[in-house]
């Protein structure tokens, strides 16, 4: 055990805040060397870009087209081969692994894979599921999708976000609840992935005997399957947007369709703005943050992801064409 290399899965429904706790931790100055897996749901993801424009140093792997639950697991076991061969080989340097699953991800057979792979199971070690849960959202998304109830449920940590949105009185009752659903987790607020990292990694806080007692067929079940209704597309442009005409649009369309807009995020060119905006929402809350200025002579490309129920995708996309510069 002192061997193998520590893997922790950072899982959440969508928007939880997972991205932002992952950009925390590579970027604090802990001393640790972390490989970081980063699965998206849809062929594209903005997640790796958002990381890769802060830091330099960390080894991020990102795999898209599927959820790391199902369609792309054989390529989970891949990337730890992988990331072990160059590992033993020097080519690669880190001490410990993260794996962030897509929003829409059920933990279990993410964590299958370390008790069922011998080779797998040899090198790593499953060290916790961390799971960050969104106290403005998450009394709607524990009612409406199973994921985010199995994602509760296998946590060995839970990091409450957006507390700061949400009445005392709120907050005690969502506590209550998801200490009913697993008593053994402890629950702490994480302002903006703001949170010890000694709350996070080397905790030890995974229990297979735990596990199996919530889910019997744990080492058996590999049946996981996606409500239909929730799809992601992709908009991309080279032309930079106009800043009032995006807020408006956005605006508009999240007035018709902020309860089915689970999750969109996006790296975007701004006219006019030297630096990446780095835009992110979750329903019917939405906003963005200056990041990394871009590179002279660098093409300026702005990428946005939408997750959601039956969204009109041709209206977004024909929108979002009117609201370019010029």
């Amino acid at each position: 055990m002192a061997t193998q290399v520590p893997v922790t899965i950072l899982t959440g429904f969508l928007g939880a805040g997972k991205t932002t706790l992952l950009k925390r931790i590579l970027t604090e100055d802990h001393g640790r060397r972390i490989a970081v897996i980063e699965n998206e749901f849809g062929e594209e993801g903005v997640d790796n870009d958002i990381l890769l424009r802060e830091q330099g140093q960390e080894q991020i792997i990102e795999m898209n087209n599927g959820c790391i639950c199902c369609t792309v697991r054989g390529d989970l076991v891949r990337i730890l081969g992988d990331l072990r061969r160059k590992r033993d080989a020097k080519t690669l340097d880190f001490d410990r692994v993260i794996i962030e699953t897509t929003g829409l991800a059920d933990p279990a057979p993410v964590a299958q894979t370390f008790f069922i792979d011998d080779a797998i199971a040899d090198y790593y070690l499953l060290d916790a599921i961390v799971t960050v849960v969104d106290a403005k959202h998450a009394p709607a998304q524990l009612d409406q999708h199973h994921e985010a109830q199995e994602q509760v449920g296998f946590a060995d940590r839970i990091l409450l976000s957006k507390v700061d949105l949400v009445p005392e009185e709120d907050q005690i009752r969502l506590k209550d609840r998801l200490k009913r659903m697993n008593p053994r987790a402890p629950i702490k607020p994480v302002h903006f992935g703001n949170t010890p990292i000694d709350d996070i990694l080397d905790i030890r806080g995974f229990n297979l005997n735990s596990i199996l007692e919530i889910d019997p067929d744990f080492l058996d079940d590999d049946d996981h399957a996606h409500d239909d209704k929730v799809r992601s597309f992709v908009f991309k442009t080279d032309k930079p947007f106009d800043s009032i005409k995006l807020e408006e649009f956005l605006s508009a369309m999240i007035q018709v369709y902020g309860n089915d807009m689970l999750r969109y995020k996006g790296v975007l060119s701004i006219a006019g703005q030297d630096r990446r905006v780095v835009f992110q929402g979750v329903h019917m809350m939405m906003g963005g943050d200056l990041a990394k200025p871009w590179g002279e002579g660098e093409v300026r490309t702005s990428k946005m992801v939408f997750i959601g129920r039956n969204l009109p995708e041709d209206v977004f996309v024909k929108g979002l064409e009117l609201c370019t510069a010029g």
